[in-house]
């Protein structure tokens, strides 16, 4: 066999990892644009953190109450959301890992199937978990967020008015 025919299928063998890495990689560009989601959302906590820090120290009564109740929520928030990063990051980390595996079975010929396999569950487990985080931090920022009752003026209290 000629030094042709050697380049030849160790370009075919690249070429063939490389397909077989498309699914990971499709995944580790999704995962990349949910943290950078999930970080932009963390960085308007945190901006809504410092708001409601100087709000405490000048407000008193009833008002003081909703400051230190939003406070809580917005830290319990804030833990929440690096939950999420930290399994969405461990999920590109997994994916990255599933990738040269791939590398590895096709250039050396090891049989990787099942560490693959495993892997890329383990992978999707965990963007569950950073999604799933996600999805109660959504549900969290709604309660922080409600709007007293009072301030609705809504169309039935003022026909009661009338």
């Amino acid at each position: 066999m000629g030094l042709h025919a050697l380049q030849t299928e160790d370009t075919a063998a690249v070429i063939a990892v490389l397909q077989q890495s498309l699914t990971p990689a499709f995944l580790l560009v999704a995962l990349g644009s949910l943290l950078n989601l999930i970080t932009a959302r963390l960085s308007r906590i945190v901006d809504r953190a410092r708001v409601l820090e100087e709000l405490h120290g000048r407000t008193e009564g009833e008002n003081h109450a909703r400051v230190v109740h939003e406070l809580r929520l917005t830290e319990r928030r804030m833990t929440i959301v690096g939950n999420s990063i930290l399994l969405g990051v461990l999920a590109a980390v997994v994916v990255c890992l599933v990738i040269v595996l791939l590398f590895l079975q096709g250039m050396m010929g090891h049989p990787l199937a099942v560490a693959i396999t495993v892997g890329f569950l383990v992978a999707l487990l965990l963007l569950a978990g950073a999604l799933l985080q996600f999805t109660r931090e959504v549900f969290l920022s709604m309660r922080a967020i409600h709007v007293r009752e009072a301030l609705l003026e809504r169309e039935d209290r003022r026909r009661g008015r009338q």
